[in-house]
């Protein structure tokens, strides 16, 4: 079973990536296992830094790395927060720091004019210098509340309203979230092309020695 450290220092991201990759054939340990530390994200768009990420965590414990890099892009902002997502609200802020500062940019704004996309990037690198790493994206869409509403999930998710569930994505069921979030999409591409690229398959079809390729 193939070891894979996951690049990313946010719990939340560790605890969703680690708990959709648990179907395949290898075995996800999070960088700070490793004492990894958090590499500066200097890339001016999602795909540059997550491969920075990546690639710093393939570097320091020599094994290949999955790296995420996402975030909400509020229309009526042209985009932003994009990639200053985490730190929306300074660089020390945390998600209700982030929220807090949302809602008020969107205080006087209308429901028709509170679209948003969540966005995700995954780089997955199998050696530091990898010259071309599997790159898969994902997108949801969804509107920005005026109020919070759910206890689940992490970020900006009490505040991202979906409509095609009527609730917002803090009050999905896991499973469900998994489905239909940015990250659960881009995951689906990845594990579709490390069974393709790598021979890395789900647990069971590895077990039975079928392959999809």
């Amino acid at each position: 079973m193939q070891k894979i450290v996951l690049a990313t220092g946010n719990q939340g991201k560790v605890k969703e990536l680690a708990n959709m990759l648990q179907d395949l054939n290898m075995t996800v340990i999070p960088q700070s296992n490793f004492n990894v530390t958090e590499r500066a994200e200097t890339g001016t768009t999602f795909v540059e830094n997550a491969i920075i990420k990546a690639r710093h965590a393939a570097k320091i414990t020599g094994l290949p790395a999955i790296a995420d890099d996402s975030g909400l892009a509020v229309d009526y902002l042209q985009g932003a927060p994009g990639i200053y997502s985490a730190r929306f609200a300074g660089e020390n802020a945390n998600d209700e720091d982030n929220i807090t500062k949302l809602l008020a940019e969107l205080k006087d704004v209308p429901a028709a004019q509170r679209s948003a996309r969540f966005l995700c990037v995954l780089v997955f690198m199998r050696h530091e210098e990898d010259p071309s790493p599997i790159i898969c994206q994902g997108e949801w869409q969804g509107i920005i509340t005026k109020a919070r509403s759910g206890e689940q999930g992490f970020g900006y998710d009490p505040i991202f309203y979906v409509e095609q569930q009527q609730m917002t994505s803090a009050q999905l069921p896991r499973d469900i979230k998994n489905q239909l979030s940015h990250r659960g999409k881009a995951l689906q591409l990845l594990k579709e092309q490390l069974a393709k690229q790598l021979k890395i398959l789900p647990k069971a079809q590895a077990q039975t020695g079928s392959s999809q390729c």
